[in-house]
């Protein structure tokens, strides 16, 4: 039999039938087991969670499968022998089982020499006091909280501290300088300064992380509610210049003859928390993380005007590719949307100004397809003024954009549009072969309908090639 005193943490109905089916099999097997870890953490501070992690002092994948036997329905145990892991999944729940262990370090690596071990042992190893708390599942105790360094009080406090000497916790797993930052830019908390300053002393030792999982960690806080909080604090441990160099030169006010312009890195925060107040988008906040990446290269001093980037669109855009790959992320559609929208996000500026063509919403329609709306929503985050007349005046300028961006996309249909005569038209109309002269062709049929001097229908796209055509004395093939 199971205690029937109540669990220290909030759980579902089917969380504590499931804890219970865990302590039996646990008892079964004669093995203590305790519930660690993320779960207890997330549900103390009332936070949704799916994922428990099942400490055993004992055999972790035999406790997995007595607990899927349990379960009955044949539930499938993943297991790993030479890590000692196992995981089962049941409805929405996701239950990793290892064995109690100690862990060293070598200098060079962050993987750890790994030896059976106690309760104390796998609560010494963890890395923060607020992820080392335990629930006990054993007969005597159960439900109890065991929290030897009193993550409870950093959870009421909102601070981020390591429960050992934190020097020696960052330099055992450097990717741990990362997940402090990841919680404190997640959880909205204080990283306790003694442990923030190992994180600047050991920042070098960054380099022996693999790219991906640098990345995982960077791409959860560029996921947080507020990104600035966890990539100010990359900024200011000095992990940012290792990883994301790019970022850093950002960074400054530069003075000439009395003129300075914006820091750039506080202005690109700034954009970046904007947007994420209006989306999850992962790559839309990558964008603008990248949208003024290209002002560093571009920066300078015109006498009379002050500083100014031109072409940092462009640039930037060039850039992306450069940056998805050493930060391997993804080398597909979302780094050519991320491209796409740091190329363009100065164009809905400009067509706030009056007496704007339809031509020019056209070719911005052209360019966006249906990314449009994504662009706009940049450049409204775009927006940092602290004078909240002009932010006003601002935004509704880009009202005004949207609404002649939808008045001109109902008469014209040019969102994703191709023009009405294609490449292989040309070709049979005038028996050519594929080459200059047929991108000519169909680029002057294309300049002619976004510029509004024909109607956007094959009739008058077929006239007009025909036109271009015997200009260059090409005649139809009969």
């Amino acid at each position: 039999m199971i205690s029937s005193k109540p669990l220290d943490i909030p759980c579902s109905l089917q969380e504590r039938k499931m804890l219970e089916k865990i302590a039996l099999a646990a008892q079964d097997l004669g093995v203590p087991a305790f519930l660690i870890g993320g779960f207890v953490r997330d549900k103390l501070l009332g936070r949704r969670t799916k994922d428990m992690d099942i400490v055993c002092v004992g055999d972790g994948i035999a406790l997995a499968h007595k607990v899927a036997e349990s379960l009955g329905n044949k539930i499938p145990v993943s297991f790993f022998k030479t890590y000692g892991t196992a995981q089962v999944k049941y409805n929405d729940l996701e239950i990793e089982f290892v064995g109690a262990r100690k862990e060293s370090y070598r200098q060079e690596s962050r993987n750890p020499e790994v030896t059976a071990g106690t309760l104390e042992d796998d609560q010494n190893r963890r890395d923060f006091t607020i992820n080392a708390m335990a629930i006990s599942l054993r007969d005597a105790d159960y439900g109890t909280l065991i929290d030897p360094f009193d993550g409870i009080s950093d959870l009421d406090n909102k601070l981020i501290r390591t429960p050992l000497a934190p020097a020696q916790t960052f330099s055992d797993d450097p990717l741990r300088m990362m997940r402090a930052i990841r919680f404190a830019s997640q959880l909205q908390f204080t990283i306790d300064p003694v442990a923030f300053n190992a994180i600047k002393e050991n920042a070098d030792r960054i380099k022996i992380i693999s790219q991906e999982r640098i990345t995982d960690e960077l791409n959860k806080i560029m996921l947080s509610a507020k990104p600035s909080v966890g990539l100010d604090l990359l900024y200011k441990a000095g992990l940012l210049k290792i990883i994301f160099p790019q970022m850093v030169d950002l960074v400054g006010v530069e003075m000439y003859e009395g003129k300075g312009h914006k820091d750039n890195f506080y202005h690109t925060l700034q954009v970046i928390d904007n947007i994420s107040a209006h989306t999850k988008d992962l790559w839309l906040r990558w964008a603008a993380l990248l949208h003024d990446i290209g002002k560093p290269a571009t920066k300078k001093f015109e006498p009379g005007h002050g500083w100014t980037f031109h072409g940092h669109d462009a640039v930037g855009g060039k850039m992306v590719p450069r940056i998805f790959s050493r930060l391997k992320l993804p080398m597909n559609e979302k780094m050519k949307l991320v491209k796409k929208l740091v190329e363009l996000h100065l164009r809905p500026i400009s067509l706030t100004k009056e007496n704007i063509t339809d031509s020019a919403i056209r070719r911005l329609l052209f360019d966006a397809g249906d990314d449009i709306e994504a662009l706009m929503l940049l450049c409204e985050a775009d927006i940092t003024s602290k004078n909240k007349a002009k932010v006003k005046r601002y935004l509704e300028n880009f009202e005004l954009v949207r609404k002649r961006l939808k008045e001109v996309e109902e008469k014209d249909k040019i969102r994703n549009w191709q023009p009405p005569v294609t490449g292989e038209i040309i070709m049979e109309t005038f028996g050519l072969n594929p080459g200059r002269v047929v991108g000519e062709l169909k680029n002057a049929i294309r300049e002619a309908i976004l510029d509004g001097i024909i109607p956007n229908t094959y009739d008058a796209a077929y006239a007009y090639l025909l036109e271009k055509a015997g200009e260059l004395n090409l005649s139809p093939v009969k």
